[in-house]
């Protein structure tokens, strides 16, 4: 719906128009709707041991995530790329492990029964986002440009920021929770931030499916990208699509699979991680092209991930949700 709304929309008012509304719509759901979202969710629930375990299982998978990034894209590096073209190919493929947790992942939240570590998990995988990769980036960006301007931090301070923000909302709802046992059914204010709260999923997904671009889904582009024989950016598109849609996900599924045969982890536990490994590329990876990422393969890795990743997700929640609940 987002993606039609947005076509019609440009023809009227102009794509560049609608391009700036769309990133404010986008910086408002990442600093309104999902911290409102993730404070309803945590006012709700006794923080206990089971969530912390998860939190570090969790952060521990996230780092496996961009190793197994690295490690794909170094294999990558020594057949086929030489000089600072390197540094080019690992930095895009690493950050472009990086995914739309909040804003597809969102609809995890809508499941009682997995809202809780899926709200860790967006909660953690924001500190990674927003500040260890680009603090990594960073690093290696002034190296690059040692003496240059441009080596100062090119993220914007609002996004620097934010990852610190949002764990304002879950930790201080879980510190008001522990000690009031104050939930969102205790005062009429409750119902008003279950309404902002249910918002943030459709909105969301909106934005995502607003920011698919269908200068980027033409025949001839999807020909380049499956068939193309060029060393250009069809091969590193194609690149992060393997890694992110197939590798990915088959890692992920089979270490977290056979932890749940075992019964070392809980079926949610192995859920939202499996879920969280298909989701598509985010779109705030857009914001790290001044670090020295390729801006239209990170584009067109947004775009394609997205077209392709939606569905095999929402097919996916419907399968496990009828295993697992």
């Amino acid at each position: 719906m987002g993606f039609f709304v947005n076509i019609i929309l440009s023809k009227i008012f102009g794509e560049e128009k609608i391009n700036k509304i769309m990133r404010k719509i986008g910086i408002g759901i990442l600093f309104v709707f999902i911290p409102i979202l993730q404070f309803k969710l945590f006012l709700n629930v006794d923080f206990g041991s089971e969530e912390i375990n998860f939190a570090v299982i969790a952060f521990a998978n996230m780092a496996f995530l961009y190793l197994i990034a690295y490690v794909f894209a170094v294999k990558r590096i020594t057949k086929s790329y030489s000089g600072t073209e390197k540094n080019y190919y690992l930095k895009t493929v690493i950050v472009n492990q990086g995914r739309s947790a909040a804003f597809v992942g969102g609809a995890i939240l809508a499941i009682e029964e997995w809202a809780i570590f899926a709200a860790i998990y967006i909660s953690l995988l924001g500190i990674f986002l927003f500040a260890i990769v680009p603090y990594v980036l960073s690093s290696i960006h002034k190296k690059e440009v040692k003496g240059d301007k441009e080596g100062k931090n090119p993220l914007p301070f609002f996004l620097r920021l934010y990852p610190w923000y949002l764990l304002l909302f879950p930790v201080s709802a879980i510190i008001i929770h522990k000690y009031t046992g104050i939930t969102t059914s205790s005062y009429d204010w409750g119902t008003i931030l279950n309404f902002f709260a249910s918002l943030t999923i459709p909105i969301a997904l909106y934005y995502v499916g607003s920011s698919i671009k269908i200068k980027d889904i033409k025949i001839d582009e999807l020909k380049k990208l499956f068939f193309g024989k060029d060393e250009g950016y069809g091969n590193w598109v194609r690149d992060i699509l393997i890694l992110t849609m197939i590798i990915t996900p088959a890692i992920i599924s089979l270490i977290f699979g056979l932890l749940l045969f075992l019964k070392i982890i809980h079926s949610e536990w192995f859920v939202v991680m499996v879920l969280n490994s298909i989701l598509p590329i985010t779109s705030t990876n857009m914001f790290l092209v001044p670090y020295g990422i390729d801006k239209k393969v990170t584009a067109l890795s947004v775009t394609w991930t997205t077209i392709f990743a939606i569905p095999v997700f929402v097919f996916l929640i419907e399968i496990l949700s009828s295993i697992f609940i």
